[in-house]
């Protein structure tokens, strides 16, 4: 059973992480998406980066990505690090989506549900072992 939720815990990380793939679709000019119309402003438009700025967010995006989905095969294959490397992209994948809120609300609660896991993890396992 724990093994299974595992994996299912680590599939939705992964998941989490491509999701952020389209963010950096939509700032680097990649592609268009529905409901995503190319922008270059943050904070409901009172942050104005401009064309190469709004890219190097793009880029963000593309780097949180892949450490989630870092994290999460490390996670399933037994990589010491992928707390760490889990924590990075969480804070990172928050902040971006902080500064975008109006698009990204339900990242901001994905983020902030994997920082108490990453939290009580540990306290969890604790309790299970003794």
């Amino acid at each position: 059973m724990i093994k299974a939720l595992t994996w299912a815990a680590a599939l939705v990380l992964a998941l989490h992480g491509l999701v952020h793939l389209m963010g950096t679709t939509v700032y680097m000019k990649l592609g268009e998406l529905e409901g995503m119309p190319y922008k270059t402003t943050l904070l409901d438009g009172r942050w104005d980066l401009g064309d190469g700025g709004i890219r190097a967010v793009g880029v963000l995006w593309a780097v949180a990505a892949a450490a989630f989905v870092a994290a999460a095969a490390g996670w399933l294959g037994g990589w010491d690090a992928w707390r760490p490397v889990l924590l990075g992209a969480t804070l990172l994948s928050l902040v971006l989506c902080a500064l975008d809120a109006t698009r990204a609300p339900v990242g901001i609660a994905v983020n902030l549900a994997i920082l108490v896991a990453l939290w009580l993890a540990p306290q969890l396992a604790g309790r299970l072992a003794h």
